[in-house]
């Protein structure tokens, strides 16, 4: 069995981290045409490898995104005692069971990744060890204090009092406190922070969530074993898992990423007379809200052939190039397509009429502060667009004029968001750099070129 620690025996080569910027245009392209699968969802990959070390036995995992943010996870757990590898198409994570995983020997990088780091908060909290966690230049620009704040309340412990910042060291305890957290505002990855430090507590953790988000954890966790329950409260949700629990290791098919399947679909809608397929993307209520805006603004979209796999649903998505209308799209809707505004900007200048999007606020503290990055990147475009408050704004005039660099701010979906848009530009869109698109979609170019799309690197 080949485990995490080696990126070349993984044959995952090309996530070795590139130093130097490799800037790449986006060209005016013939028809999309094809039926493409893209790589598995990152949020479940995640989720996967870190619930396939807290189980006892081990989890098996078909279709994990071998990306690097989620290989930083599986190097995470390794050292943490957990080994998690490859053994053909599968990979494998020896559990050690809830509370049962080891110091580690040095510091755990995150890279890129929120998610990963996040998450690997709440399994720390419960484990009597001291933990260094780092993470890249723009990881370690993100806020933490909103996962750190209920973490502590439980009895984890921040060996840099008042820092709330990468890099940090984390004292966990065997001795965790179940508590009721009502968050502050809608975040996946606190709620889910809380719930996996509450597996170690002694009692009931209880999530409140006013606006619903990505349920992943808890469909998950009840997967691998434990007492989740969700009880709608007026307009509240509280979620609840039982502490003390006992989890079993799983088999698990990872359905493909709905936020990849965007990029294709949004080139799809706006390249003429495109007609593409996506094969076995998740469609989790949760995450369908750019889906559902592209409907409204007219777009060809259709699931097709809807299942479910492993506890979540999945379909194949048709798309077809589309007439678009510009439509506002409510500020509710955010927490179920929050990683899908810059493409959905993006392709709005394509549109015809005005495209007004609310409640952004979440975008300013992502890898980048995406709400300035994408109308930055308009705006050289040739776009007309404006940013109030929490709210962006695009003037669609059918197309978009390109010939403009993209400040991309190592942002994986910034350049994905204008290389897409450049496919249909009337002049080449430029992303000053290319090579953090690895960190979520490493097969974003060669599945973009399969289906007729046109990149070239950019010399100047």
């Amino acid at each position: 069995m080949t485990y995490a620690t080696d990126f070349q025996q993984l044959g995952t080569s090309q996530l070795k981290h590139v130093s130097t910027q490799k800037p790449l245009s986006a060209r005016k392209a013939g028809p999309l045409k094809g039926r493409v699968r893209v790589p598995g969802d990152k949020s479940i990959s995640h989720r996967a490898l870190i619930f396939g070390a807290l189980a006892t036995g081990t989890t098996r995992i078909r279709g994990l995104l071998e990306a690097e943010d989620v290989i930083n996870t599986a190097k995470a757990v390794t050292a943490l005692g957990a080994p998690a590898g490859k053994r053909g198409d599968v990979w494998e994570v020896k559990g050690r069971g809830v509370g049962g995983l080891r110091q580690p020997q040095g510091t755990l990088d995150f890279g890129n990744s929120g998610t990963g780091t996040r998450l690997m908060m709440g399994v720390v909290a419960g484990h009597p060890m001291t933990v260094a966690m780092t993470g890249d230049a723009s990881l370690s620009r993100r806020p933490m204090r909103r996962v750190l704040a209920p973490l502590l309340e439980m009895g984890l412990e921040v060996l840099e009092p008042g820092k709330d910042t990468l890099p940090l060291t984390l004292r966990g305890t065997t001795e965790l406190m179940p508590i009721v957290y009502r968050l502050p505002v809608p975040s996946a990855q606190v709620k889910s922070a809380v719930l996996i430090a509450g597996l170690h507590a002694a009692g009931k953790t209880t999530v409140i969530e006013r606006e619903a988000t990505r349920d992943h954890t808890e469909r998950m966790l009840r997967h691998f074993g434990a007492t989740v329950v969700a009880e709608a409260k007026g307009e509240e949700t509280h979620i609840s898992v039982d502490g003390d629990a006992e989890l079993s290791g799983k088999d698990i098919v990872v359905p493909g990423d709905p936020s990849s399947a965007a990029f294709l679909a949004a080139a799809a809608l706006i390249v003429p007379d495109s007609d593409v397929t996506i094969e076995g993307v998740l469609i989790n209520p949760t995450r369908t809200g750019l889906y559902a805006t592209l409907q409204e603004m007219g777009g060809d979209v259709v699931f097709e052939n809807v299942r479910d796999e492993g506890g979540e649903p999945v379909a194949d998505i048709r798309v077809r190039a589309s007439r678009l209308k510009g439509v506002r799209v409510p500020a509710a809707r955010a927490p179920s397509m929050i990683d899908e505004y810059p493409v959905l900007a993006a392709i709005s200048a394509f549109a015809e009429g005005q495209t007004r999007m609310d409640g952004l606020a979440e975008l300013k503290v992502k890898e980048s502060d995406r709400l300035q990055a994408t109308a930055a990147g308009l705006a050289a475009n040739g776009a007309t667009v404006r940013v109030e408050a929490d709210t962006l704004i695009v003037e669609g005039a059918g197309g978009l004029k390109g010939a403009g660099i993209v400040a991309t701010h190592l942002d994986h979906r910034i350049a994905m968001a204008f290389l897409t848009a450049g496919l249909a530009s009337d002049a080449p869109v430029i992303v000053d750099d290319s090579t953090m698109i690895a960190t979520s979609f490493p097969e974003f170019r060669p599945i973009m070129e399969r289906l007729g799309a046109r990149f070239e690197e950019d010399q100047r």
